[in-house]
């Protein structure tokens, strides 16, 4: 067993439920707290900034600088966006920087026969050793434009949803085309994106520059990258050297030179210290209604943990005890991938339940709503809006059992094949029934031969999981939950149908489809071509009243943009923002975090704990690496409002030098979907005086740290 899934993995269950447990904490809380006293701060929805709505007064008044649009304007072009994270340029030689987990996949696909570079790390010592990432890309955003009132033009011409529908998208494709023809550079992609702000109460048009020439420059061991595996995720103090550097190439194949990057800082942050992160957060829900959010509190998010939780339970289960055949179908990575989401979930659950928070959720919407009546134009067009979405939510909980019942039907990563090929028999038969063309049926018969085989105990596991479900959510006596378990317990019926069924393995799938028509007794088909309907006909409802939201939201973002302005930043859209915050420690488990971490507490950790657990050492580290400063801050917190997406996010002075990259949230911060709470919340960065010291004196990568000094290119060590 390699040393990158050697690690122990009978904690990631108990790891990923950890922040359940805090749920008593808040109940204890609002117990000492008058709940009609609570009042909604002025940063509870957060401070994501926009570049088109910049705070330069705040920003300036705050922090004792002038945040001019220029400033903005040099924070935004060295800012990067990649696929599912963010990035930097840190050189005038196109050299880019961002976090290990954020380039994984890019290391795994540039690795060549006979090597493990996530294992053992890569470094390119000259210019021609760095390696293409095929299929890669990194977005700069090179120009925005406010397109709402071309946008409600638009819209406001439609007399019905589906016409709405269709002039939207024609006045995006004409805002595209406009913006394409202006902003083209070249032999440059340029991209445009129609991002739509406060849920549609904006809109505006973001132009990007894509490169697609990006190559692998250096990478540490996942070891560094990944120091305290699943059980450090969400927390701190940690001791992550989570970094990666990158280059991007033009297209005649040379070193893109921007016009603006962020150099490393010298001396790096102090408590107290400014901090602007630069990133691209992931979709929040903090403009959500208070009916929405309790709909999320008692339906969405529930039926989310609970999958998660049945799911990893069935996978650990297995895991325990058929450890080899775990590691041969790479079960453990995708533990640790439904591991990070339950801990997020049940972050976001805790939050949810938490009365304190929605107190001043409550707060802040009474005071929208005494806005919106002040002014007797938004009165009138608006001053329904709220009633409406709340009647629309009670509708949505009459598909509670369904929504539950059928959560993430057919994921591959957590779904049981034996009901993944039942389900596309059932579709590729309903299809041929109804004469769809050939190439329909040869493309369901395809993805239907592509379902995998996954081993025996764990194919039952997660099968009797989802017949569970069906009868924790549809109740024992419903007509799908009598079929599916026919009078057993759900691993019974589970074990009966892999028995039974052609579908339970790859081999006899195909030949039942050579055959021509899979057995209609087949008792995993007769249960998918009953699930099937049931799914598609909650999914045609449910999606209706999802249209409608859609609207109201639109409308909800509108009135709260007449009332409020820019004051007000929206919900992230997985486009570029910056947040603001300061460098800090916090209260934590009846002691104090520190503001940092040093390389002392990463090699304090791997001695408690040893070789062979998630805080193990890469070889070149385990012998204290000659001229290696253990003085040296690793990991630093702030109050930096940031969230999933931000992952690779620069972090910089108020004179835009680069001091961290950002990489994770504390438990405490994990009901930032919903409320940014900045007093026990913190983002997590990788501080660049450890990324300096490391490619320094560990893996002696001279040329790029004479690059970060310098800004000179070298195309060798020498």
């Amino acid at each position: 067993m390699n040393r990158s899934t050697r690690k122990g993995v009978g904690r990631v269950v108990l790891a990923a439920t950890l922040t359940t447990l805090t749920a008593g904490a808040a109940a204890a809380q609002a117990a000492r707290v008058e709940l009609d006293t609570v009042r909604a701060g002025r940063f509870d929805t957060g401070r994501m900034w926009t570049f088109e709505y910049a705070p330069t007064e705040y920003f300036s008044q705050t922090y004792g600088f002038q945040a001019t649009p220029q400033w903005f304007e040099r924070a935004r072009l060295a800012a990067l966006r990649i696929p599912g994270c963010s990035a930097s340029f840190v050189s005038p030689n196109g050299l880019v920087v961002t976090n290990h987990h954020c380039a994984r996949g890019a290391i795994v696909n540039v690795q060549r026969p006979g090597e493990n570079l996530l294992d053992d790390g890569f470094y390119a010592r000259s210019l021609s050793e760095e390696r293409r990432i095929p299929n890669y890309h990194v977005d700069q955003l090179i120009a925005i434009e406010d397109v709402s009132d071309e946008v409600f033009r638009a819209l406001d011409r439609a007399t019905t949803d589906e016409q709405r529908v269709v002039l939207r998208q024609q006045a995006f494709e004409s805002i595209g085309q406009r913006l394409r023809r202006r902003h083209a550079q070249g032999g440059a992609t340029t991209r445009v994106e129609i991002v739509p702000l406060y849920h549609g109460g904006r809109y505006s048009a973001y132009v990007f520059r894509r490169f697609t020439d990006v190559r692998l420059v250096v990478a540490p061991e996942l070891q560094l990258g990944f120091f305290g595996g699943d059980p450090d995720n969400f927390t701190y103090p940690r001791y992550a050297l989570d970094f990666a550097f990158y280059r991007v190439y033009d297209e005649a194949g040379r070193p893109v030179q921007p016009s603006h990057y962020f150099r490393f800082s010298p001396t790096g942050v102090k408590e107290g210290d400014a901090v602007f992160v630069i990133g691209n957060p992931g979709p929040t829900s903090r403009l959500l209604s208070v009916a929405q959010t309790e709909f999320h509190r008692d339906v969405q998010v529930p039926a989310l943990v609970g999958f998660l939780e049945t799911r990893l339970a069935a996978m650990q289960e297995f895991y325990d005890h058929h450890r080899a055949e775990a590691e041969a179908v790479n079960l453990r990575n995708r533990m640790f991938s439904l591991s990070n989401s339950l801990k997020a979930s049940s972050g976001r659950l805790q939050a949810l339940n938490d009365p304190v928070i929605l107190a001043k959720r409550q707060d802040a919407e009474r005071a929208f709503r005494q806005a919106l009546a002040a002014k007797p134009e938004l009165r009138q067009r608006w001053g329904q809006v709220h009633e409406r979405i709340a009647e629309l939510q009670r509708e949505k909980r009459e598909y509670a059992r369904q929504f539950g019942a059928f959560a993430r039907l057919s994921d591959a990563s957590a779904e049981a094949a034996t009901l993944r090929r039942a389900l596309l028999a059932a579709g590729l038969l309903q299809a041929r029934q109804a004469g769809a063309p050939a190439d329909t049926l040869a493309a369901i018969r395809q993805r239907l031969l592509r379902v995998g085989d996954a081993p025996r105990h764990l194919e039952l596991h997660l099968l009797a999981a989802r017949l569970q479900d069906f009868r924790r959510y549809l109740g024992a006596e419903d007509a799908l939950t009598r079929a599916a378990l026919q009078g057993r317990e759900p691993e019974a019926a589970a074990q009966a149908l892999l028995q039974a069924s052609v579908f339970a393995d790859s081999a006899r799938t195909a030949q039942a489809l050579a055959a021509g028509t899979p057995p209609a007794d087949d008792p995993a088909l007769r249960l998918a071509q009953l699930v099937l309907p049931a799914h598609a006909q909650y999914q045609q409802a449910f999606g209706r009243l999802a249209a409608r939201e859609a609207e109201l939201n639109e409308q909800l973002g509108r009135a709260r943009f007449a009332a409020y302005g820019t004051q007000t930043p929206p919900d992230a859209t997985s486009s570029p923002r910056i947040t603001d915050g300061v460098v800090k420690g916090y209260e934590y488990n009846g002691t104090d975090a520190p503001y940092k971490t040093t390389f002392f507490g990463m090699y304090d950790r791997y001695h408690a704990f040893g070789d062979g657990t998630d805080w193990d050492l890469p070889p070149r580290w385990e012998t204290l690496p000659a001229g290696l400063d253990l003085n040296t801050p690793l990991n630093f917190v702030s109050t930096a409002d940031t969230y999933g997406g931000n992952s690779g996010s620069p972090a910089v002075t108020k004179e835009l030098e680069l001091v961290g990259l950002n990489f994770d949230r504390n438990l405490e911060g994990l009901s930032r979907d919903y409320i940014y709470l900045p007093e026990r919340g913190r983002n997590i960065m990788v501080d660049v005086r450890a990324i300096r010291e490391a490619l320094d004196d560990v893996y002696d990568a001279d040329r790029i740290v004479r690059e970060l000094n310098t800004g000179r290119l070298y195309e060798t060590e020498s």
